[in-house]
């Protein structure tokens, strides 16, 4: 075989150039070169009347020259499979059916072709090379393909059980928040029954208490109002009588028959028995009307609030850890960035000195807690909460692995969490009042929109240490921007 490449890669080479045939040309003494060789071989013989063939000799007067389709053919299938290929192809390479020749491999088309049987022009320019080679490339750009493929493997089974995992965990969440919530409105529930109850009982006994009273009012006025008409008619009839000397007779018998009626009046007690029905009128003041008729559901949820947990909580701020620029309010409810040269506070390891924050005065190692802050008509501000042992002193980082977890309200309208990157809160109003949640031991820190309990952002954390209350009011400017404060919102009943 190695032979046989050979011999073809001697026939293919122009004596002229050594070069594989360009444009094949014969002129009658049956050799072959390029075109261009024997033309340019034949333009330095100018001077002579005959031209010559270099391989033979033999002259001619004017030769014509002739293309060789065959050998043109042939020069094109060679360069279709470069002779490298044949040269390293193994005498034990797959034999063609028809020929029991050299079989090669098309990487560009991944097809075995023959030298022989093939259209070159279908490979030209195509990487050809021999089966063994092309077997050991195949083979290594599979084994990479199954290393890539494994380790995609290894991926997608890690992303399944972390959703398999996540999947459980939402079900058992989705599970325990269903019993929460039940538990809550159970819990409203029966307290509004039982309030519903209390109330209807002691409406039932106003009530009873009320008809009582009316009821003997009822009998004493029916009592009255028969002696008041027996009076009445006492009078008429002596005041029916003509005889001046009659009517003073009965004066004494009218009296003892008076003096028998029940009450004891007389002609001239009258206007004592009037005045005593005057007296015992009943009116609607006596009901107590105005117990149930007036803000009957505010009234309850006054003594529903009782009940709720975690209610606002009523915080106050740490005046040892606020910057110098900040200004507190003597409760320490309200906190402000002061124009103003820096106050001239003692320093303290617990104070910040670059950023303008103050902590909570009451932290939190376990529990629920709930508390809202005012942030109305601020441009810039950081509520949440930090760990007790946050660095304070120089330019600090405000995010989860420096010890904060806070939500910020920026560039005048824009709010997001400080996360890390930070995460763009989808907020569709201007915040107004924003309501912090803390569940210490389940690793929940939550933010709302405080004026309609939306929800902003969830941290999900093991909080290492004890947690404060954290507010930074921002810088204010001196086109009057951002100088309102942040207030510690407390519901005081």
């Amino acid at each position: 075989m190695f032979q046989m490449a050979c011999c073809l890669k001697d026939e293919l080479l122009c004596s002229i150039c050594l070069s594989i045939y360009q444009d094949p040309v014969s002129f009658g003494c049956e050799h072959y070169f390029c075109r261009k060789c024997i033309t340019e071989h034949w333009s330095r013989q100018e001077h002579h009347r005959t031209r010559d063939c270099p391989e033979c000799r033999r002259t001619f007067t004017d030769p014509l020259l002739s293309p060789s389709l065959k050998l043109s053919n042939i020069v094109e299938r060679y360069a279709a499979f470069p002779l490298d290929a044949i040269l390293n192809a193994q005498r034990n390479s797959y034999p063609c059916k028809d020929h029991e020749k050299v079989k090669l491999f098309c990487l560009s088309d991944k097809s075995l072709v023959c030298f022989f049987c093939d259209e070159p022009a279908l490979h030209e320019q195509h990487q050809v090379t021999t089966v063994d080679e092309a077997y050991e490339e195949i083979q290594r750009e599979m084994k990479e393909q199954l290393a890539t493929l494994q380790d995609s493997e290894k991926g997608h089974t890690e992303a399944l059980q972390l959703l398999q995992r996540q999947l459980t965990e939402t079900k058992s969440s989705a599970k325990s928040l269903r019993a929460t919530i039940g538990d809550a409105f159970d819990r409203l529930h029966r307290f509004l029954r039982e309030r519903q109850k209390s109330m209807l009982e002691e409406l039932e006994a106003d009530t009873a208490r009320t008809l009582t009273d009316i009821e003997h009012k009822i009998q004493r006025y029916s009592q009255q109002l028969r002696d008041v008409k027996e009076g009445i008619q006492i009078l008429q009839e002596r005041l029916s009588e003509t005889s001046h000397h009659e009517f003073l007779e009965g004066i004494a018998l009218t009296v003892d028959r008076e003096q028998v009626i029940r009450g004891g009046y007389c002609w001239w007690k009258i206007p004592r028995i009037k005045g005593k029905i005057h007296e015992t009128n009943l009116t609607y003041e006596d009901f107590p009307t105005s117990k149930y008729m007036g803000p009957l559901q505010y009234t309850i949820w006054k003594s529903l609030y009782q009940d709720i947990s975690p209610v606002p909580a009523a915080l106050t701020m740490d005046h040892i850890t606020a910057h110098q620029r900040l200004i507190l309010s003597d409760d320490c409810t309200i906190v402000a960035y002061g124009n103003l040269h820096p106050q001239p506070l003692q320093d303290s390891p617990r104070r910040f000195d670059v950023e303008v924050s103050v902590l909570g005065a009451e932290g939190f190692s376990s529990g629920v807690h709930y508390w809202e802050v005012m942030v109305s008509e601020k441009t810039q501000w950081m509520i949440g909460v930090a760990n007790e042992t946050v660095n304070r002193k120089g330019s600090i980082q405000i995010q989860p692995s420096r010890g904060f977890y806070c939500i910020v309200m920026h560039d005048g309208s824009q709010y997001s969490a400080c996360t890390e990157p930070w995460t763009r809160l989808n907020v569709k109003s201007k915040l107004e009042k924003v309501g912090v949640y803390l569940d210490y031991l389940k690793g929940l820190l939550v933010f709302y929109n405080a004026d309609d309990m939306s929800w902003l952002y969830t941290y999900r954390e093991k909080f290492p240490a004890k947690l404060f209350p954290y507010f930074s009011p921002g810088q204010s400017h001196a086109n009057g921007k951002n100088v309102q404060p942040l207030r510690i919102n407390t519901v005081r009943l």
